[in-house]
């Protein structure tokens, strides 16, 4: 190891020393437990404000995984070609909706337009929030443009009764996705169970940098590939041995995103692997990972989602027996059941 990195580490060590020995938190403030890349803990924090910080992030994490439009609320993922749809809860309607008047009116697509047309009859009971900011050219009379999920605009919401939906395209086609406050998987929820707390599964990393506008390739539950932007990986130690995850550009700019695996993946956690966010690297390249905050896909809880997989890279050969267990209800999607396997 060179004089430089040693210098560098060194001066971290001493720091975290330092602040263990005064008994309080060296920091300004504390991390807001209630956002969903929540910052990892310091390496700088005492034991106790490290072990409460991260009781509070659980404590959020699980708060936001019950919101009634969070990740369990999904209640539908269905595809259709270009065409015109009935929706409504009614058994005559093609896109069934779970709430709401037995016809909604119809769904139009076209081969990169999405258009709702609502039932004359009802229409003070559907709505539609955050219509596409461009509503020329209608291809029928009343109709409304549709944000698609993945634009610059809000995503368009048509909204019956306790449920709504939105449009999304996945692998080329349009997708019609459904949240419902009472979907099955939300009202069987049964919790969340992690490992212990355990501060030696909070390593200090170094990044290493990859050229700027490097993509890495990653694959969904449903086979398609995504490229996300890898500004580069980091490297760290584990039990004595050395490991490196590459890592994904949030979508805030502000944090590294991991999709990992590792020798507990299938075993004691989903088969699939576990997420993970940290802060960006620090002047002199270093970035904590707390595996203690590694938590459960949404393809855990629920079958109608769309997670990214581990990339190739992000496959850890030791148990990191850290963060959230094996979801104990009624898994999501089951890894060996998966177009990707």
């Amino acid at each position: 190891m060179g004089q430089a990195k040693w210098t560098r580490w060194a001066s971290l060590i001493a720091v975290w020393v330092l602040a263990a020995c005064q008994g309080g938190d060296p920091s300004a403030t504390a991390p807001e437990p209630d956002r969903h890349s929540a910052q990892p803990t310091q390496a700088t924090w005492n034991d106790q404000t490290w072990s409460e910080n991260t009781l509070a992030w659980r404590d959020a994490r699980l708060e936001r995984l019950l919101m009634p439009d969070g990740y369990l609320s999904l209640a539908a993922l269905d595809f259709y070609e270009p065409g015109l749809w009935t929706v409504g809860a009614s058994d005559q309607a093609v896109v069934g909706m779970p709430t709401g008047p037995e016809i909604w009116g119809e769904l139009v697509l076209g081969d990169d337009q999405a258009w709702f047309v609502p039932d004359a009859a009802v229409s003070d009971e559907v709505t539609v929030s955050h219509p596409h900011p461009d509503q020329g050219d209608p291809p029928l009379p009343g109709a409304v443009r549709l944000s698609v999920a993945g634009d610059a605009a809000t995503t368009s919401r048509v909204g019956g009764g306790d449920a709504h939906f939105y449009m999304a395209i996945r692998k080329g086609d349009w997708a019609v996705r459904v949240r419902d406050p009472n979907s099955r998987a939300r009202e069987n929820f049964v919790g969340l169970d992690h490992y212990p707390l355990d501060r030696t599964f909070q390593v200090v990393a170094e990044f290493e940098a990859h050229p700027p506008g490097t993509t890495i390739p990653t694959a969904t539950v449903l086979g398609e590939m995504l490229d996300q932007p890898n500004p580069g990986r980091v490297v760290f130690e584990l039990g004595g041995e050395t490991f490196s995850l590459e890592a994904i550009e949030a979508e805030s700019g502000r944090e590294f995103f991991f999709i990992f695996a590792d020798r507990t993946s299938g075993k004691d956690t989903y088969g699939l692997g576990r997420f993970l966010y940290s802060d960006l690297p620090n002047d002199e390249g270093l970035v904590v990972l707390d595996f203690n905050r590694a938590y459960n896909p949404p393809c855990a809880f629920n079958a109608f989602t769309t997670c990214p997989l581990p990339p190739p890279g992000n496959r850890i050969d030791f148990p990191i027996e850290a963060g959230e267990l094996k979801y104990a209800g009624q898994a999501g999607q089951d890894p060996d059941q998966l177009p990707v396997n």
